[in-house]
């Protein structure tokens, strides 16, 4: 009988049967350990993966608590480590070895790196997240974001770092609120055909402004379930009304392409991005084009994920 693996080497274990309990070990919230568990398990879909955080391990006793929870249960046990405190993390680190699971420290070859570079050692002191130094500033961003959706602009334009303009449906609401989370704020303007867009559009700075399309096929099947969802009867013929309809829609999308051209702004495909990734381009291009037009920046929201 064949056994299914994956990889370079075999599993002794199908994957489906396979599950891994990564402890995520922090003297704070234990975010970036989860963060980095969460993209590790994006690597193997066949793999059962749990992600358990011990957070806020700032002494031995607790040190010693989480270890006495991992020998109970070793077995397919990993331990992701981000714990600064040096006798805390070799205290686990040591136990981890006798035990016989496997320790990633995921924070000395990054403390190390910038050793090597400046010559500076790090404090070692625990930074909670709540005390972060942008920590308001994106309460703030997503708050903005909340304010102005869908073309509800509560505040000027100005205010924005990034603006996004699309048709209904093209993503624009999800992306606003995540720009927001890491500190961007954002307002999102739906182009509506037969429908003038704001003036304020066209006063804008036109570095910030996004525009998004989607793929008419996808935009009427996400068209549909939301008509479906909202209780909406079918024409006769069939069809869910203009908003999905295929032939409109196409002429919807060639509308609105028209005027992201008067806007002169880029336009990102997001039929078959991931938000992280759709955000990432967002990102890059309004910085980009900010500094192609000579604007200092505020400075803008960090695109990093907190401790």
């Amino acid at each position: 009988m064949s056994i299914p693996y994956s990889g370079d080497y075999p599993s002794l274990v199908p994957a489906a049967e396979r599950v891994l309990n990564i402890h995520v070990v922090a003297d704070s919230t234990g975010d970036t350990g989860a963060r980095v568990a969460r993209a590790i398990a994006a690597q193997y879909p066949g793999l059962a993966v749990n992600v358990i955080r011990h957070p806020r391990i700032c002494d031995l006793r607790g040190a010693e608590c989480f270890l006495a929870q991992l020998a109970e249960a070793s077995d397919d046990a990993i331990v992701f480590c981000t714990i600064v405190n040096t006798e805390l993390h070799e205290r686990i680190e040591d136990a981890c070895r006798k035990l016989g699971v496997p320790f990633a420290d995921l924070m000395s070859p990054a403390i190390d790196a910038v050793i090597e570079r400046t010559g500076l050692h790090p404090v070692r002191l625990v930074q909670p997240v709540g005390l972060a130094a942008d920590y308001f500033e994106r309460i703030h961003a997503m708050e903005f974001a909340l304010a102005n959706d869908d073309g509800n602009l509560t505040d000027s334009l100005s205010e924005a770092q990034v603006v996004l303009v699309g048709a209904s449906r093209t993503g624009k609401t999800p992306l606003s609120m995540y720009l927001g989370y890491l500190g961007y704020p954002t307002a999102n303007v739906p182009l509506v055909t037969g429908v003038a867009p704001p003036p304020e559009l066209f006063e804008c700075q036109p570095w910030k402004i996004v525009g998004l399309t989607i793929d008419p096929q996808r935009l009427q099947g996400i068209r549909e379930r939301r008509v479906k969802s909202m209780g909406a009867a079918q024409h006769k013929d069939g069809r869910l009304g203009g908003y999905a309809d295929l032939a409109k829609i196409y002429d919807e999308l060639d509308a609105v392409a028209r005027i992201q051209r008067r806007l002169k702004c880029p336009v990102i495909d997001t039929t078959s991005l991931a938000l992280e990734e759709a955000a990432g381009r967002v990102i890059e291009l309004v910085t980009a084009r900010r500094r192609a037009y000579g604007v200092p920046a505020d400075p803008p929201g960090p695109y990093v994920e907190g401790p």
